[in-house]
């Protein structure tokens, strides 16, 4: 084993404090790679699959191998009651989730929202595994404080992609859902008072504050038409959203 000393590279790409430096680069083995600039060095990770390339078991990630697990306990016992992750089986999938948040935070920086909608909708995948069937109740518990975070990055990036393709209505309907999902996600932990003042709410509420003067005007009758079914559904979180926006275009 030789030893590589990185002085180099690392003076040839300097880190900047207070912003995500990423590239990509075409790796010896002619696939692309991600690497991210930390103050102590530099993050590289496959830019499919897992991050650092490995396949447990087998499978594309240990979440893919513990859905196959789930999925077959359900067909052969007729349902998923009784199915549980270990403690050391939901570690290792925080840790590997660790991994996919440093690559959507990566491609986030460098526009590719595909990769981030993936990567954030996959650790949320990790989120449910573990909150329903970890055996122990920290395990259970622990990666709910990250959750409204990685909601509002999928969403930025759901709204960035409609954007590009120059579809605002998507891109103020996802806006839209995922507030409502907040709403509810901070009613259900006891926490409805501190939805107002969370970061990820307020960074929603401007990119769709910035979003709405873009809206053509046919857009009012149709956000008209939302509040009275959001209204008649009985959803005022909902309608509380779409009334904001009417009052925006009218302002």
């Amino acid at each position: 084993m030789s030893d590589i000393d990185l002085t180099t590279l690392l003076r040839s790409w300097p880190y900047e404090p207070g912003r995500i430096c990423a590239r990509r680069i075409a790796g010896d083995d002619d696939r692309p790679k991600l690497q991210v600039r930390l103050d102590l060095g530099v993050l590289q990770m496959e830019m499919q699959g897992r991050p650092d390339g490995l396949r447990p078991e087998g499978f594309e990630s240990l979440l893919a191998f513990q859905q196959d697990r789930l999925d077959r306990y359900t067909k052969q016992t007729g349902g998923p009651e009784g199915f549980v992750l270990g403690a050391d089986e939901a570690r290792a999938l925080r840790e590997e989730a660790v991994q996919y948040y440093h690559r959507y935070v990566g491609l986030f920086s460098l526009g590719d929202f595909e990769g981030v909608i993936r990567d954030t909708t996959r650790n949320l995948e990790v989120f449910d595994l573990c909150r329903d069937y970890a055996a122990e109740e920290t395990d259970r518990t622990v990666l709910e404080q990250f959750r409204a975070y990685v909601i509002m990055m999928r969403t930025r990036a759901q709204a960035e992609q409609a954007m590009a393709a120059d579809h605002p209505k998507e891109a103020l309907g996802a806006i839209d859902a995922a507030l409502a999902e907040l709403k509810t996600l901070f009613e259900q932990a006891g926490h409805a008072d501190l939805y107002e003042q969370a970061n990820e709410v307020q960074l929603l509420r401007g990119m769709r504050d910035a979003l709405v003067p873009k809206l053509p005007g046919s857009q009012r009758v149709e956000l008209q038409e939302r509040l009275r079914g959001a209204l008649d559904a009985e959803n005022y979180e909902l309608a509380a959203i779409l009334r904001d926006e009417l009052r925006m275009m009218e302002d």
